[in-house]
């Protein structure tokens, strides 16, 4: 099986040939670590892609682990010119900011194609901080939490516009062939629990997730969720929309093997291996033991993407990664 059909094998609950993963890091992970990995992993035709520009330095390590996933940022959208009143006030203003494209979707298609041509992967498209996410980046986080609570009308009128200018951004890359599935995140929890009640979810966010959910399905492409935190009570309604692939399950927050055995037939967990505990403080025979029993129990009749819970940040030694690296690779 190639990379690519072991991921989908994975996500349709079927036993890969071998387990597949996709491991990432910071930026600033990608500044201390991509030329080591870089020198120790690629090959001839990554280096050379490399020097000719045709992938950056991020890519190149990525690729040269052997990631099974190869995943990078569509055009997009930002607001635009919020006045600062939208952040200082705690009364919701009576209107709606302004937003702006960004990217440039000639250059995506193009770099899309040659990924797709030139590489053995998955080709996921990930969108980080696109819906609720995207309201605290308007607000501030303490005035939309606060808006949640006190002015839920203005927050439909502010969720709505998001969620339509993403769905004409979905639609605009999702028709793709090379696409093989689209990343949406959001943050929903905290460590201890989800920052909004069950019932402000259903209300607010649920109608958004779920059009995002369908237009993607639409197109043929796999849903992933990334969301940190303890998300637990929102699973069977993320699996009922349409779910397929959730990430980052944060041991310190769910406990991943109840995870397994209550969602095993309906969710592939991308992450699970801590980067609290396990990968900043442990040793690499530690990480070797986490990653080997997370890729036995979780792996078990597919549903896993071998991953740390998080990027890896510059907290995590070098020989902690290798061992996380090396481990996945004889996965």
């Amino acid at each position: 099986m190639t990379k690519r059909e072991n991921v989908r094998a994975a996500i349709g609950h079927r036993q890969p040939e071998r387990m597949p993963y996709l491991i990432n890091l910071t930026l600033e992970g990608h500044k201390i670590y991509d030329r080591r990995l870089i020198e120790r992993y690629a090959d001839a035709k990554i280096l050379k892609d490399l020097k000719y520009g045709r992938i950056n330095e991020m890519e190149a390590a990525s690729l040269a682990i052997g990631n099974c996933v190869h995943s990078f940022s569509p055009p997009w959208w930002n607001w635009r010119d919020v006045p600062a009143e939208y952040r200082l006030s705690h009364e919701p203003p009576y209107y709606l900011p302004n937003t702006v494209g960004v990217g440039n979707y000639e250059a995506f298609f193009e770099h899309l194609n040659y990924i797709s041509e030139n590489y053995d992967a998955y080709i996921l498209i990930s969108i980080y901080g696109c819906h609720f996410e995207k309201a605290q980046a308007c607000r501030g986080f303490e005035n939309f939490m606060a808006d949640i609570g006190g002015e839920p009308g203005y927050v439909k009128k502010l969720l709505k516009k998001i969620i339509d200018k993403n769905l004409v951004m979905i639609d605009n890359i999702a028709a793709s062939p090379e696409i093989d599935g689209i990343l949406l995140g959001s943050d929903w929890g905290s460590q201890a629990s989800l920052l909004m009640s069950l019932d402000d979810w259903d209300d607010l966010i649920a109608p958004g997730e779920q059009a995002e959910f369908d237009l993607i399905k639409e197109h043929g492409k796999d849903v992933w969720i990334h969301s940190c935190g303890n998300i637990a009570p929102l699973l069977p309604r993320l699996v009922d929309m349409g779910m397929q692939v959730l990430n980052p399950v944060q041991p310190e927050c769910m406990d991943i093997f109840e995870l397994k055995d209550r969602f095993g037939g309906d969710i592939t967990f991308w992450g699970g291996i801590s980067t609290q505990r396990t990968l900043p403080y442990g040793t690499p025979d530690d990480v070797r033991r986490e990653t080997e029993t997370l890729i036995a129990r979780l792996g078990k009749g597919g549903g896993l993407i071998t991953a740390p819970s998080q990027e890896i940040q510059v907290d995590v030694p070098y020989e902690n990664l290798i061992a996380l690296i090396e481990a996945a690779r004889n996965g």
